[in-house]
């Protein structure tokens, strides 16, 4: 199917805003932004929310289902419940590529902001979210390292009297997830399992997660402490080969990896003291983290196991004197470690059997501190303009014990062949990173549901654990510094009586990226740039129809030449950077009891690698879903995923000489019932 995007972006801004209705846009509280509760029109930033109407509609089997509805951002599915992550920014890959985003729950980041996984999102117990909230473009001077491209924080459910619920769904493949709920005014208990058989041979997950919540109110303190706890264990499908092997039903299914595997478990206890004071408050979050994973590297020869984990204990304060302005400290501990272990010999020519050894490659401990200290403002100057700013600074160490001998050599300290090992291990350091991250934006209001904001921001990232410590060939030290991204952005938002709108304008220029060039070292002189515009737009078209669009437009090219590759690379599009990426849904409330709705989704085409020499063509799905309630207390719902039945790739890359896919699933049909006691 083919559709001009252009064409329709022009249609819906000229559709007439004209009617102010009584409630706006702007008046949307959000949490993400500052970390604390404020008026969306009082911020000088993107976000993008997921409410939980729309979580209970989608009832996503992965988070990428629901995360498509907000412009600027895709969640590149991989196999199982595996994912790759891009807001504003391509697919971003590599060992350190997580580290350009924050992902965290209630305001506390999934993992420490050292030691990001690709896949963290997993780890969120977004089946049991009541909101999710999506600031687009850099927070550092809020969250610090991580919040370059972008935060995403998965809002837990509160404590509701009487609140019952139980849940079950089936789907294709042995696919099977219930859901419990459970609630006083105190405290709650969320939780879901989930088993899948998977669509490719030889494939599938089981999956838990958990929340436990509980809150006490005392005169004028509140007090609300989670635990969460999520265990994947996941039989993982790689990449099937060939130019167009997507296409190809005989393919289709294939699993060339049916030896590979994903184990991973988290918990994470939270405790928000919330005391007021005067008319200011102080709000103290005291956590504890635990994350553990092991996997078999199935796309890298010798297919390695790794295993990595680390235990945090941190706390955010954040000090609200007056209405206007807060201040804020983060202060977190981390001991992390990794191991890396061949279990058999090397499968391939003779340079690979020589210089990748079975046994065991890595294993190191990483001790980790982290202090930032932040302060935000935001200051009405008259009736129409009001001016607002922030700025971190953040320190962080790294104390690095490398457990093997020191080298590039077998463990047992013998040389391999053609010059030495692929994996090198640094003797035992420390490394330390100071930055600064400043913030400052200015909203227009030209009437009470009309806004134009501009601002201009920095973000980082302090180099991951990984980047600095897990060397090849003769690296014996990567003498790399943080990344650090420039944002100018310019938004126009607001609503009429049937009609709310958020568009916004981004130019952002990173330098000093990190990655592994052609001679397998950690180097950090990459320069990119990324410029685009986003809609987000919501209409009543009828009183029982509404429609909702989420669209980008966006360019991401190399700035420079960085030794990713033998050939020029600058002003080249950036891999796995599609120009255009939509969604948009059509809702019809048939009666009180029955809603239907039909959601479109488009990735565009985009190169599969950094020479733009091979492409993927793109894709666009439907989807249908819809519930019907029975009574007061059973509803069913249903979802049909890729309607039309589309040949489509959920990933492309070119990668050892041939185009390789994540092959995207037929069509699907999920049915459920929903429980209220």
């Amino acid at each position: 199917m083919s559709f001009h995007f252009r064409t329709f972006l022009v249609g819906l801004i000229a559709i007439p805003l004209h009617c102010y209705g009584a409630g706006t846009v702007l008046d949307e509280v959000v949490v993400t932004a500052t970390k604390g509760e404020t008026l969306l029109g009082n911020t000088a930033a993107s976000i993008g929310i997921i409410d939980e109407s729309v979580l209970r509609r989608v009832h996503h089997t992965h988070i990428n289902e629901v995360l498509q509805r907000v412009p600027g951002v895709w969640i590149s599915r991989g196999n199982g419940q595996e994912h790759l992550t891009a807001i504003r920014s391509p697919v971003l890959t590599g060992a350190g590529s997580c580290g350009a985003f924050v992902m965290a729950q209630d305001g506390i980041s999934l993992r420490s902001p050292g030691f990001c996984n690709v896949n963290e999102l997993f780890e969120a117990t977004t089946e049991l979210a009541s909101r999710i909230e999506v600031v687009r473009g850099p927070d550092s001077s809020i969250y610090g390292s991580n919040a370059m491209h972008g935060v995403i924080n998965i809002l837990t459910p509160e404590p509701v009297a009487g609140h019952r619920v139980v849940e079950m769904e089936s789907g294709p493949n042995d696919y099977y997830r219930a859901r419990l709920a459970l609630s006083s005014d105190a405290l709650r208990l969320d939780v879901s399992g989930t088993t899948d058989g998977g669509y490719k041979d030889e494939s599938g997950f089981d999956q838990q997660k958990m929340l436990l919540k509980y809150r006490a109110v005392t005169g004028e303190r509140e007090i609300t402490t989670t635990f969460s706890y999520t265990n994947l264990n996941q039989e993982t499908a790689g990449f099937i080969q060939g130019h167009d092997s997507y296409k190809d039903s005989g393919q289709k299914r294939d699993n060339p990896n049916p030896e590979a595997y994903r184990d991973a478990r988290s918990f994470r206890l939270v405790s928000e003291i919330d005391q007021q004071l005067g008319n200011g408050s102080l709000v103290l979050k005291p956590y504890l983290r635990h994350v553990e994973m092991k996997f078999l590297q199935h796309y890298l020869p010798g297919q390695a196991i790794e295993e990595n984990g680390h235990d945090s204990v941190g706390v955010s304060v954040l000090w609200n004197p007056d209405s206007w302005w807060q201040a804020g400290i983060d202060l977190e501990y981390t001991n992390a470690f990794l191991k890396e272990t061949q279990p058999g010999p090397t499968q391939g020519g003779a340079f690979l059997m020589a210089t990748i050894p079975q046994g065991k490659h890595y294993d190191y401990d990483v001790n980790a501190s982290l202090a930032g200290l932040f302060f935000s403002a935001s200051k009405s100057l008259n009736d129409v303009l009001r001016l607002t700013g922030s700025i971190r600074y953040q320190y962080t160490e790294y104390d690095y014990d490398n457990r093997m001998i020191d080298g590039r050599t077998r463990a047992d300290g013998t040389a391999c062949g053609f010059g030495g090992c692929r994996f090198s291990r640094p003797a035992d350091r420390e490394d330390s990173f100071n930055n600064w991250s400043p913030r400052v934006g200015l909203i227009y209001s030209w009437s009470d549901a009309h806004q134009v904001f501009a601002s201009l921001s920095q973000g980082f990232r302090a180099p991951q654990a990984t980047e600095l410590y897990r060397l090849q060939n003769s690296q014996n030290v990567a003498d790399i510094d943080p990344v650090e991204m420039d944002s100018l952005e310019l938004g126009f938002r607001g609503s009429t009586e049937k009609v709310s709108y958020n568009i916004a304008l981004f130019s952002m220029n990173k330098d000093n990226f990190i990655f592994r060039d052609t001679s397998r070292q950690n180097v950090d002189n990459g320069k990119t740039e990324h410029h685009g515009i986003e809609l987000d737009m919501k209409m009543d078209l009828h009183e029982a129809v509404t429609a909702s669009v989420a669209f980008t437009w966006a360019e991401h090219q190399y700035d420079n030449n960085p030794a990713l590759s033998a050939t020029p690379l600058k002003g080249n599009t950036i891999d796995t950077a599609p120009e255009t990426l939509g969604s948009m849904s059509i809702k019809w409330q048939v009666t009180p009891r029955q809603t239907h709705e039909l959601e479109w989704v488009r990735i565009g085409k985009y190169y599969e690698d950094p020479e733009n020499r091979n492409e993927y063509e793109g894709h666009d799905l439907l989807h249908l879903r819809g519930s019907l309630s029975m009574n007061n207390s059973a509803r069913i719902f249903y979802k049909v995923m890729n309607i039309t039945d589309e040949d489509y790739a959920e990933r492309a890359d070119f990668s050892f000489g041939s185009d390789r896919y994540f092959v995207g699933t037929p069509r699907s049909v999920y049915l459920g019932l929903t429980l209220t006691l």
